[in-house]
């Protein structure tokens, strides 16, 4: 079983189930076939500007070669969406998630509340420091002790240091401090958690401007990477959230959560494809390795794997 497989099943099944019933029994792909398909990337939460795009690509085979076996169909559906998200031409299907030119690394992670974003930073941190990083969270969501104390919890786990302020404290204050702080212990990541905020409270969404400012001051390309977290089960939801987030701030990176309990898998596609942002990390389950690094073509080749085309 591939990485992907098991995260997402959900989205396989349906999409497969939907994909055979149109081509049961069928000699060549026709305009039914076309439009069951269609269907199918659309229930999947892929969008439609898309999904129009992969079926527009899809006919023009169909009309030059005339018959496409089902194999041939799924090969050139494959081939396609793994197009659409090498957004960095990544031969190997990996776009790197870090970069340690810079020290210390500044992540600063966005999202709305319930995406999973707590326990993302807390995954990072654990990964991180397998590999022999030295990492320090910022806990700048200061408006809820119940984030700041999930994130002790994590830093604990992940065993790694983190900066935090009493409850109601300015969140600028505390990313400053996290910053001076890994500059001075000679720290490789800082991970800055932000309050979870509604994509359409400007205000909130103005803080993460100033939470940027504070931290170049101590180090002047800070951040190095805004990653913006979201919940795959939410659908396009997801997609209006990132939407929004890129018109606040720069947001340069995403990580999918809850991946597994979805059938909307296809809303990573669709986001890669409208937003050209790069997915680094895709999150398959609760446990503190179930935080993994996207690989396109292994998630392709599983929501496309071969005991599912029986």
């Amino acid at each position: 079983m591939g990485l992907f497989d098991k995260g997402i099943q959900k989205t396989k099944q349906s999409f497969f189930e939907r994909i055979s019933r149109a081509v049961v029994g069928k000699s060549k792909v026709d305009d039914e076939t076309l439009d069951a398909i269609e269907e199918a990337l659309v229930a999947s939460d892929m969008g439609v500007d898309t999904t129009l795009k992969i079926v527009d690509n899809l006919q023009d085979r169909v009309e030059r070669d005339k018959y496409l076996s089902f194999d041939e169909l799924v090969e050139i559906l494959r081939d396609e969406i793994s197009k659409l998200m090498d957004l960095e031409n990544a031969p190997d299907g990996v776009v790197q998630p870090f970069d340690f030119s810079h020290k210390p690394y500044v992540i600063m992670v966005v999202g709305v509340n319930g995406v999973g974003k707590t326990t993302t930073i807390g995954k990072l941190a654990s990964m991180l420091k397998a590999q022999g990083k030295k990492v320090i969270i910022g806990a700048a969501d200061t408006f809820r002790a119940a984030a700041v104390d999930q994130l002790e919890i994590w830093a604990q786990r992940a065993g790694v240091d983190i900066v935090r302020q009493s409850m109601g404290s300015d969140p600028a204050s505390v990313a400053f401090d996290t910053v001076k702080a890994a500059v001075a212990r000679e720290a490789d990541v800082v991970l800055i958690d932000t309050a979870g905020r509604l994509h359409n409270r400007i205000d909130l969404m103005n803080e993460l401007t100033k939470i940027r400012n504070v931290m170049r001051k101590v180090v002047p390309d800070a951040p190095h990477d805004v990653l913006l977290v979201l919940d795959a089960s939410t659908g396009q939801n997801a997609y209006q959230q990132a939407k929004e987030f890129a018109r606040a701030t720069d947001v340069t990176s995403l990580a999918l959560t809850k991946l597994d309990g979805t059938a909307k898998g296809g809303v990573v596609i669709g986001i890669v494809d409208q937003m050209k942002i790069p997915v680094k990390f895709i999150g398959i389950g609760e446990g503190i390795d179930d935080l993994k690094i996207f690989d396109r073509k292994e998630f392709v080749a599983s929501l496309f794997s071969k005991e599912d085309l029986k």
